[in-house]
């Protein structure tokens, strides 16, 4: 079941998976430069963060990929 990992944009947390998973974002920054995901209420910072890192490992462990 997909949880709310943003509450201002009401992001759900399989939606930013597949995003981050689609595009190659390295910092919360990025993310905010690229996408109207976040903004900056800094309330779901830690989990974005978090998923952010877990892309960025998916992506280095995918086979002849490289970021």
């Amino acid at each position: 079941m997909a949880e709310v990992i943003c509450l201002c944009n009401e992001v759900l947390d399989i939606d930013l998976r597949e995003y981050l998973d689609n595009n190659p974002i390295g910092s919360i920054d990025e993310l905010r430069d690229q996408a109207a995901i976040c903004n900056k209420c800094m309330q779901c910072q830690d989990l974005v963060e978090g998923e952010i890192y877990q892309a960025r490992m998916r992506r280095q462990s995918a086979p002849g990929q490289s970021e």
